[in-house]
């Protein structure tokens, strides 16, 4: 049996790291994010820097991170490209000011292009986890993420062995990695609650060069509190769910749902938790957030599935405390098979995710501000759409205290077109586009989903061209935009 090295302080652990080197940590969200070594590893740029040395490398993740990842390498100037995704304040200045080449992935195909060679050779992986064997079984934390494709490919790799996280969580992960074409077999995944990997990953013991011991906590922040305008949305989303229920269109025994992040899907959960008419329902999802623990506590969740643990630390504490209350009742599994569209499909997943801004004909904005300053990235919210039962996404009508309408003419960038979004629900309504054509779909918009202010505004913009299967005027389509720079309220735009 092959020993594993001594243990490194996460300065000698940093040390080993090289100028253009690329890495990929761990993480999704901040649960389960690598911290120690990073952090270290961004000192060691401020000395290189300091020094007139080049020092910068690529930095691979599952999804965002936390600050002591994202926000120290961007601080220090030590991250030479970002993918698949990002929500660090200093990080994204740094992609919008073009010093950090950032390109946007959906989440499932980033374990496959790692394997695949598209993003080429993996020097290492730094991977937070709760316990390493001698013989090379690691227990990963509080989420899987794309950990396992980094492990498995990486030449060298770090371990976090982070104490915060008990050893009790064994059988809460679900480790199963694909194997590339044409030897891929069908992922023998037919229920939400099905296993079909293994509780730890397992390594080639000799590439572990060394570990590092820490005791942090996860960066998780609190979500803000749901506001009017969000809950309203969370009850028309219920409403809408419990009248497909009624309407036969979803079966008795409810469909498992999938759920973005953030205070909008957080009151959308809460609503559907408290909906008298929706059953007892399952979760197949990315993000784990408090408001499910609070419906699996409830028993209103039977079973829930995702990528991370992405709680509040006073709700971790308190699962940490009573673990054995949700063995059986959750799991953790990579983000190649939570959003896999083969499953997706195969389950029937209802996908209820945010957007930052519509059009009336149903395409979605997902990541860019105006078009152009990116926010976050698209996330998993692509892989749940498209292969979706039902796919619904929502937003509060407007921003900036009324400023800024959501639903615009033409979006200023798409992420999701009209050919996967199926229903949009804000607080004054949902307009469902399933069977209708695009002039219908602009109606529904409209009359249900957009704010009084802009109600005429966006009648008038229709109204422009009468010919045409979709009416858009090239020369008014980002009028809305145009005016909001201009004036910085949208409600200026005169057609």
């Amino acid at each position: 049996m092959q020993r594993i090295p001594n243990m490194l302080t996460a300065e000698e652990a940093a040390a080993l790291i090289r100028h253009d080197d690329v890495i990929g940590f761990s993480g999704f969200t901040p649960a389960g994010a690598a911290k120690v070594i990073p952090t270290a590893i961004a000192a060691k740029a401020r000395v290189e820097h300091a020094a007139g040395r080049d020092f910068k490398v690529g930095v691979i993740t599952g999804a965002s991170t936390g600050p002591s990842l994202d926000g120290e390498l961007a601080k220090a100037d030590a991250i030479k490209f970002r993918t698949p995704y990002q929500s660090d304040k200093t990080l994204r200045e740094s992609i919008n000011a073009g010093k950090t080449h950032f390109f946007d992935m959906h989440l499932s195909l980033l374990p496959q292009y790692v394997r695949y060679g598209f993003l080429g050779d993996l020097n290492w992986a730094i991977v937070e986890a709760a316990d390493v064997s001698s013989d090379g079984k690691i227990l990963l934390t509080t989420s899987v993420g794309a950990s396992p494709t980094f492990l498995s490919k990486a030449k060298h790799i770090l371990i976090e062995v982070n104490r915060y996280h008990p050893k009790e969580l064994l059988g809460f992960h679900d480790i199963y990695e694909l194997k590339n074409p044409p030897h891929r077999r069908p992922i023998p995944l037919v229920n939400v609650e099905d296993r079909i990997g293994t509780q730890r990953v397992w390594v080639d013991p000799r590439k572990i060069v060394g570990i590092v011991e820490s005791n942090r906590p996860d960066e998780v922040r609190n979500f803000a509190q749901h506001s009017a305008a969000t809950q309203k949305i969370g009850d028309n989303v219920a409403t809408f769910l419990s009248d497909e229920l009624k309407a036969g269109r979803i079966p008795k025994s409810f469909l498992p749902i999938q759920s973005g992040v953030g205070n909008v899907a957080n009151a959308v959960l809460g609503a559907m938790g408290e909906h008298p008419d929706i059953p007892r329902f399952q979760m197949y999802s990315e993000v784990i957030q408090d408001s499910v623990i609070e419906l699996l506590n409830a028993e209103r969740v039977s079973f829930v599935c995702g990528v991370s643990l992405t709680l509040s630390s006073t709700v971790l504490q308190e699962m940490y405390a009573n673990l054995e209350a949700y063995q059986g009742r959750l799991l953790l599994r990579p983000q190649e098979i939570s959003n896999n569209p083969e499953i997706i499909r195969r389950l029937g997943i209802i996908s209820i995710n945010t957007a930052l801004e519509a059009d009336i004909f149903g395409n979605v904005n997902s990541t860019h501000v105006l078009g152009r300053e990116m926010m976050n990235g698209i996330g998993g919210s692509g892989d749940f759409t498209r292969s979706a039962y039902i796919s619904i996404f929502t937003c509060p009508s407007t921003a900036k205290g009324g400023n800024i309408s959501a639903i615009v003419p033409m979006c200023s960038h798409i992420d999701h077109s009209e050919h996967s979004v199926q229903v949009l629900v804000t607080e004054h309504g949902v307009a469902d586009f399933r069977g209708k054509a695009p002039r219908e779909r602009a109606a529904l918009v409209i009359n249900n989903c957009v704010d009084p202010s802009y109600r005429d505004l966006l009648w008038a913009y229709f109204k422009l061209t009468e010919n045409g299967h979709t009416p858009q005027s090239f020369r008014s389509a980002f009028a809305f935009h145009e005016t909001f720079l201009k004036t910085g309220d949208m409600r200026n735009t005169r057609f």
